[in-house]
């Protein structure tokens, strides 16, 4: 009986695992990696498409340079996410939820997880139209598809630096009443766009911001895999009449690969260049006080606008910190807002701007649009849901807004964000116009006349509060 109880307990100690310093059952849980991958996919229209951004499209007759979809895809192991920013005015909801449904069939991304903006390029074509929105559905698609086959192991690192010299409050105060009309028969408090170094001018309305974020992704090794930049700068413009452009975006997009020597790693796949537009509803690059040269030849204001941002950029770039490994995280969260409707008094005054003859004198040059722009809201919805969104990297987190986006929103979020970094991307994930504060909405303007902007007065109020609330819980 000894000898059996002897034996049995030979037998459970010759079972137990040898806790060697090397075997697998002792050694720490592997260290966590971070991949990324990034990819470009054209997303150029056909010739005949209309050219939007103005009162009057026009049909595109010419490519000057090609558009694309440029994304990057971040993957911690417990998180993946892609940022897309596509070259063009604006993408609403609908073209954006096929893009997520096809990425949703042929790939492991979640579809919550993609945030997805279109630059504000006012050289490109609606997204709507038959002809071209299979083509920008499957081309966005398939640009997220190469980038999530494209991840590799990575380091990432954020920072930024300031270029005040191409960002300007575009919203005057004027002494000249006439300046101020608007489309409803009423005198404005500013004027969008004032005459250039003009004795009218009185004083900007608003702020601006200079800082240019960007965020950089390298190989384990230090090849540069992507760079994502992000500025608070409308289009700059100066194209031809007819032709399809990417704009600033697009060459800063392009240069920044040349200036941090990305374009020395001969690699597959390349480096991926990205600009995406911040909050900008205000902001445009004209010295209205101080305009300087008169005339810029076709596209060389907006070439010398990419090239200062990108030497900024790069001018900070070699002092980047970079993490092999950050904490990943997106939150959406849908946000119902009202519609702006107009009232009895601007009914009438609007039948009787249609009632005129065609020779007849006008108070403002564009009141037949806008009553055509109140008419369609006022037979359309009472509300509408608008997607909101925050991404987090590390300590540094990025705001998602449907809207052409004043600039004093996304200066109050970077304020009271909980990261350590944070900056927005506007146009995102839907199309709904411009978004003032209630404040400018008091001045009046361009950005704020019913039919520009369409939701009620309070809406940048609770978009704030939705994303910084997003922001935290994503900081938890």
């Amino acid at each position: 009986m000894i000898f059996l109880r002897r034996l049995l307990l030979l037998s459970l100690v010759l079972s137990l695992p040898v806790l060697l310093p090397n075997s697998g059952f002792a050694q720490a849980p592997s260290a966590k990696v971070l991949r990324a991958g990034a990819a470009t996919s054209n997303i150029t229209p056909p010739l005949g498409e209309r050219v939007i951004g103005g009162f009057a499209p026009f049909p595109s007759t010419n490519i000057h340079d090609e558009l694309h979809a440029r994304c990057l895809v971040l993957d911690n192991g417990e998180t993946k996410l892609a940022i897309v920013i596509c070259d063009n005015l604006g993408i609403r909801k609908d073209v954006y939820t096929e893009v997520r449904e096809l990425v949703g069939q042929e790939t492991d991304l979640s579809p919550e997880n993609i945030l997805l903006a279109a630059t504000h390029t006012h050289s490109a074509t609606p997204s709507s139209s038959e002809t071209y929105r299979p083509l920008l559905v499957r081309r966005i698609a398939d640009c997220i598809r190469r980038a999530n086959q494209n991840l590799e192991p990575a380091k990432i690192g954020w920072s930024s630096v300031d270029e005040p010299s191409e960002v300007f409050n575009r919203r005057w105060y004027v002494t000249d009443p006439e300046l101020t009309r608007n489309p409803f028969g009423g005198v404005d408090k500013v004027r969008m766009n004032p005459p250039r170094g003009s004795k009218v001018l009185i004083k900007p309305a608003g702020p601006i911001d200079p800082e240019v974020s960007f965020i950089s992704v390298q190989t384990t090794e230090g090849r540069p895999l992507a760079l994502l930049g992000n500025y608070s700068l409308h289009y700059v413009g100066g194209v031809n009449r007819g032709e399809v452009s990417s704009d600033y975006f697009g060459i800063f997009s392009n240069r920044i690969g040349e200036l941090i020597g990305a374009k020395e790693h001969y690699s597959h796949p390349p480096f991926v260049g990205m600009m995406s537009n911040g909050t900008s509803g205000d902001i445009n690059n004209i010295n209205f006080p101080n305009p300087g040269k008169k005339r810029y030849e076709r596209y060389e204001k907006m070439t010398e606008v990419a090239e200062k941002v990108a030497q900024k950029v790069k001018s900070a770039y070699e002092k980047v910190e970079y993490h092999d490994w950050v904490p990943l995280g997106l939150a959406n969260r849908d946000l119902t807002l009202k519609v702006r409707k107009p009232d009895t008094t601007m009914q009438a005054y609007f039948k009787e701007v249609l009632s005129k003859s065609d020779d007849a004198e006008k108070f403002h040059r564009y009141e037949t649009n806008y009553a055509g722009r109140v008419q369609n809201l006022l037979d359309g919805p009472d509300e509408i849901t608008i997607p909101l969104q925050a991404v987090r990297i590390g300590d540094l987190g990025i705001a998602a807004i449907p809207f052409e986006t004043f600039v004093e929103i996304g200066l109050e979020i970077k304020e009271k964000s909980p990261f350590g970094d944070a900056f927005t991307i506007e146009l995102a994930n839907d199309y709904n116009g411009y978004l003032p504060t209630p404040e400018q909405h008091k001045l009046g303007g361009y950005e704020t006349w019913m039919g520009t902007n369409k939701v009620e007065f309070n809406a940048s109020v609770k978009i704030t509060e939705t994303i910084l609330e997003l922001m935290q819980e994503l900081k938890e």
